[in-house]
């Protein structure tokens, strides 16, 4: 296996015929380079069992562990690759470009394939990744403008417009699966892992003109259980920050519609609420939740935005807060789609 290709990263990931993660399922769950293919050489019962078997008797490791690769590499091919031709040549990769990937790119360079390991498998991507992120929030010029405003004056909205309409968007909260407040989980879904994350990240990133306008929604430094890589942090700091603004009568409409799950859920939605008695108090709590019990859901929403979320803002240049001072506004009328078009218009002639 000494002669097989290596390839270094950084590198151009689009002139292979496709990237494969031979890791076990759940390391390629955690993170995987975009675009990635799982085929694993051991599924995670098997690696569990060599890493087990291996402290013991790494010969007899590496003996079933060879059985055990080759069957699954077998299937792999016979299921998964055989419509590929000569020209094929994938780029292969495990946890450090080790045993795993070169013993399937040894198999698939012996059949007369272009087959090539990542140097340094997974954690050379994983180290390029946080420098190349590091490098992008440092660049001159990057020209990052932060949408500010209290909650639901619909902020994702308006960036997810904007990006309808040619804008270059940068979702903080998409890529984190949180909307970034103590109700702000996805009730169908998990968080992505902080690596996970960060990979997303650094894709969206790669992806952009760094000298025309990015658009972001301004966030504390945890989204959820993620938190924005200090580079990051630093950049939304210098950055130019735009007001946006909406009625609280309508605020009250966007977060209905934006949270519809806990009108479902009142259960859930009192004990997350309960985690904020030593702030507000068992008091404002009780109001709450009785409210919630009277399925009084504008009143609800009215009252928490006014004696919870509103108290929470830290204005734009104020000394608690990350950001500068606004220096664009945009008052959006009401929760209409047409509304949320017309200030996406308005804010993309203001980047």
């Amino acid at each position: 296996m000494q002669n097989l290709s290596t390839i270094s990263i950084p590198c151009d990931f689009s002139e292979y015929s496709e990237i494969i993660d031979v890791r076990s399922p759940a390391e390629y769950a955690l993170d995987h380079i975009p675009g990635a293919i799982n085929l694993p050489v051991l599924d995670d019962a098997q690696r569990e069992e060599i890493g087990t078997l291996y402290k013991d008797s790494p010969f007899e490791a590496r003996r079933l562990g060879a059985a055990l690769i080759s069957a699954n590499v077998s299937a792999h091919i016979q299921n998964e690759m055989m419509q590929h031709g000569m020209d094929y040549q994938p780029l292969l990769y495990c946890w450090r470009g080790g045993m795993r990937s070169r013993s399937f790119t040894f198999i698939l360079k012996s059949i007369g394939w272009k087959p090539h390991v990542i140097q340094g498998g997974y954690r050379a991507f994983r180290k390029s990744v946080v420098d190349e992120t590091e490098e992008i929030f440092l660049t001159e010029g990057l020209n990052l403008q932060v949408l500010s405003g209290l909650t639901g004056v619909g902020k994702t909205r308006l960036l997810l417009e904007i990006r309808k309409q040619g804008g270059q968007v940068l979702d903080l909260e998409g890529l984190a699966n949180h909307k970034g407040s103590l109700l702000g989980a996805t009730p169908s879904s998990a968080q992505p892992v902080q690596k996970k994350f960060e990979t997303d990240l650094w894709h969206q990133m790669k992806q952009f003109d760094l000298t025309k306008p990015i658009f972001t929604e301004a966030e504390s430094n945890r989204i959820g259980n993620v938190h924005c890589p200090p580079a990051l942090w630093q950049a939304m700091k210098r950055s130019r920050v735009i007001d946006v603004q909406l009625p609280i009568s309508e605020r009250i409409k966007v977060l209905r519609e934006e949270y519809p799950h806990f009108q479902d859920n009142a259960v859930e939605l009192k004990m997350l609420l309960s985690k904020l008695i030593p702030l507000r108090g068992h008091e404002q709590i009780e109001q709450w939740n009785e409210l919630i019990d009277a399925e009084n859901w504008d009143d609800f929403v009215h009252s928490i935005l006014e004696t919870h979320y509103d108290l929470c803002y830290r204005p734009p240049g104020a000394e608690d807060s990350n950001y500068q001072t606004v220096t664009g506004e945009i008052t959006i009328v009401d929760a209409t789609k047409v509304s949320f078009e017309n200030a996406a218009r308005q804010t993309i002639s203001l980047g």
